[in-house]
């Protein structure tokens, strides 16, 4: 196909409306006779709740009601089907019982007139607790072994039998703190209910599940919900699905019969609202003594919460991404005293490539040679895990580009031998890796008779761009210039979208619009070619489409506007559909890519830094080079503050959160930035879909933290095998 906008540098086009303000986010919408709902956490982590004192809160001006587990609709729970698409973050309900299940938890909701004395009353709402003993406040802060996930467990070869054979082997357990999402934009509801439907104003990577799942908890129809996300602050995967307040903020506008809005405080939601689960990992690995691994076992424990399963698939990269004839992988859940986790970018892959990537390059020193060189020794030409043959596979060309704008040639492997005054340099990489899916899907796309071109779609824009995307792609099969297209999203009325997150986004939207807007031309060329039409009598199939006008081939070209004013209609339309096909039976789809990072460690002043990162993605085709590389730009800050900063605190004492906060939890800030090189490859995977896009959103973040702490060995000798990497560590002898 023709690119003249798609792989092109493209200005955002909700661009003018961030600048200006004019971006509607969830907490900027009202409603006539608004309310404001403010949460009451629990103040313990593991008990029951002994009864509320209301009655100072409920006398505070302007307090409407609130509501308790003594004073609350009996609702049903979602049944949290993907196959449905009800999932919801927390299947217990708000208020549901008197459990107190970990730090934060939600026992009650204060309605009042004004945020100020809805925060107030809440305030003044006094809790008493049963509270037990035996809280669990972490993974890391336990022996537990867990239980084992058997939907985690695979296997091929004889793994055990090989790693105790093999005549080079490693055994090393690595861990990671839990990690907040911490998004600029805090949770928030709206609800309103009008004659019987309820409408939300939701912060929602997937307002088609919220819809669903509101509908199934209420006992309504489907069509009587409507869940509205035009903008999003970022997610990160935490708003993928609903939190219980969204449930509670909707049945209090109901029994109140007003419009009531949450918007959660920042302690509540980096408490109550997911996170990225702590992991233990351990990575046994063997290789012969030319460096072709012989044996990969890699078993996991993650946390899950008391209320809500979640399994962080930490292996799921490990069966594919090296060559290797004997792999096992396992995982175990240890249930602790903390809110649900959820999916944080990249979940699984990226906490699971930490620790395959840190225990490659301890393999590489058992072996005596370069890190890239061991990596390069065991490429898999095809996908090991699936017996497949990759779509497309450009990995060596990654590590190839990397490498030569990085200098790695130059590295001197001795611990501490690189040095720029009075800083020691260290050098470390890293390969990347996330799978590449596709969901079903719908659009409509309307040409209008005043020469605008309207694109609709159920899914959202989480900030990445799905909106100029989308833009694009109208424009290419109809030359109508972007500023001539309006594309409408986040709303689930609208044609039935898919969740954003996973990286799938863009490559499921696509395909759909691409089909609704060759249907709209279809429609158009059959009104232009009937009676009175500008081409009567013309073969619909012999007409041609050229920068917003139909063209017959011999010179004549009549606009779109024109064509539809002639027949006195204001628009033709096009609905379309994509879903993957049988593509995932014939190739194994991932995208690919290499970090290499520099880090400057200064003993005399225990300074640390990331000073460079240079890194490669093999992603398909990039819709939009632009929106791309910022992509995968905040991916690497992202990598940075897992690496050397950000770990959720709970008290070992009774799993309270300690850090709940911007003040307490520390993440990369300007000043932490390094310089940062981003390139990516230009291989359209045309097998995977018409555009060759795979995703780029997850990628970027894999593999950055093994690569920061690779390099900090480098510089340091101090294999640190616990994130956050702290200073205190490289302090201890």
């Amino acid at each position: 196909m023709t690119t003249q906008t798609i792989g092109q540098r493209t200005p955002r086009v909700d661009g003018e409306f961030k600048l200006t303000g004019r971006a509607d986010y969830a907490v900027d919408h009202s409603a006539p006779g608004m309310l404001i709902g403010y949460p009451v956490p629990a103040s313990i982590a593991h008990g029951t709740l002994a009864g509320l004192d209301l009655e100072t809160a409920r006398a505070m001006p302007g307090v409407v009601d609130i509501f308790h587990h003594g004073h609350f609709p009996t609702l049903a729970r979602s049944p949290n089907s993907m196959a449905q698409q009800n999932v919801v973050s927390e299947v217990r309900l708000p208020f549901e019982d008197t459990r107190i299940y970990y730090d934060g938890q939600l026992v009650a909701l204060v309605v009042a007139e004004t945020f100020e004395q809805a925060r107030a009353a809440a305030h003044a709402v006094r809790a008493e607790y049963h509270e037990e003993a035996g809280a669990i406040s972490g993974l890391l802060h336990t022996d537990r072994d867990g239980e084992w996930q058997a939907g985690q467990a695979r296997s091929r070869g004889e793994p055990r039998e090989a790693w105790e054979q093999s005549p080079v082997r490693i055994d090393r357990t690595y861990t990671i703190a839990a990690e907040s999402h911490v998004p600029m934009e805090v949770h928030a509801t709206l609800a309103e209910w009008r004659d019987g439907r309820l409408r939300v104003h939701e912060s929602s990577q997937g307002v088609l599940f919220q819809r669903k799942a509101m509908a199934r908890i209420f006992d309504i129809a489907e069509e009587d919900v409507e869940v509205v996300s035009h903008y999003i602050g970022s997610g990160f995967g935490n708003k993928l699905f609903m939190w219980p307040h969204a449930v509670a903020t909707a049945a209090a506008a109901r029994e109140v019969g007003r419009p009531v809005r949450t918007v959660m405080p920042r302690q509540q939601d980096m408490a109550t609202t997911g996170n990225r689960p702590a992991s233990r990992q351990r990575l046994r690995l063997a290789a012969d003594e030319a460096g072709r691994l012989t044996a990969i076992r890699h078993d996991s424990t993650t946390e899950t919460s008391p209320v809500h399963t979640h399994v962080d698939a930490v292996g799921s990269a490990t069966p594919s991404l090296y060559a290797c004839d004997n792999v096992a992988v396992g995982q175990r859940l240890v249930t602790v005293n903390h809110g649900t986790p959820c999916p944080m970018r990249g979940p699984g892959e990226v906490s699971g490539l930490f620790a395959l990537e840190c225990a490659m390059d301890e393999l590489a020193g058992e072996l005596g040679i370069d890190p890239l060189d061991l990596r390069r020794r065991n490429h898999a030409e095809r996908d090991p895990g699936k017996d497949l043959p990759w779509s497309s596979k450009h990995l060596d060309a990654c590590y190839d580009n990397a490498a030569a704008r990085f200098g790695w040639s130059r590295r001197e492997p001795g611990i501490g031998a690189m040095r720029d005054g009075d800083e020691i340099l260290g050098w470390g990489m890293a390969s990347c890796t996330w799978f590449a899916g596709r969901q079903p899907c719908a659009a409509r796309v309307e040409l209008h008779a005043d020469g605008h071109v309207t694109a609709a779609c159920g899914t959202q824009d989480i900030g990445t761009g799905t909106y100029t995307v989308v833009a694009q792609t109208v424009a290419e099969l109809t030359g109508v210039p972007l500023s001539r297209i309006e594309v409408r999203l986040g709303e689930s009325s609208l044609p039935a979208g898919p969740l954003s997150g996973g990286s799938m986004a863009t490559a499921t939207t696509l395909p759909a619009v691409a089909a609704a807007t060759r249907q709209a031309l279809d429609a158009l060329k059959e009104v232009a070619t009937g009676d009175g039409g500008a081409f009567a009598g013309v073969a619909g199939e012999s007409l041609g489409v050229e920068q917003g006008t139909l063209t017959d081939g011999g010179g004549r070209r009549v606009g779109f506007a024109e064509v539809l004013e002639g027949l006195r209609l204001a628009s033709v339309t096009g609905d379309g559909q994509a879903a993957p096909g049988d593509e995932k039976t014939r190739y194994s789809f991932r995208s690919f890519g290499a970090h290499f990072v520099e880090v400057r460690w200064d003993p005399g002043i225990s300074r640390l830094r990331v000073s460079r990162v240079v890194s490669d993605f093999d992603i398909g085709r990039a819709i939009n080079p632009a929106t791309a590389r910022n992509q995968v730009e905040g991916s690497i800050v992202m990598g940075i503050g897992m690496a050397l900063l950000e770990g959720l605190d709970y008290d070992p004492r009774d799993a309270r959160l300690v850090n709940n906060n911007y003040a307490d939890y520390l993440i990369p800030t300007h000043a932490d930035m390094p310089e940062i090189d981003v390139e990516l490859l230009d291989h359209p995977d045309f097998a995977f879909n018409e555009f060759g896009a795979r995703g780029v959103g997850e990628i970027g973040l894999t593999g950055i933290a093994a690569a920061i702490a690779n390099a900090v060995y480098h510089a340091t000798g101090k294999r640190l095998r616990d994130l956050p990497i702290r200073l205190e560590h490289l302090l201890v002898e």
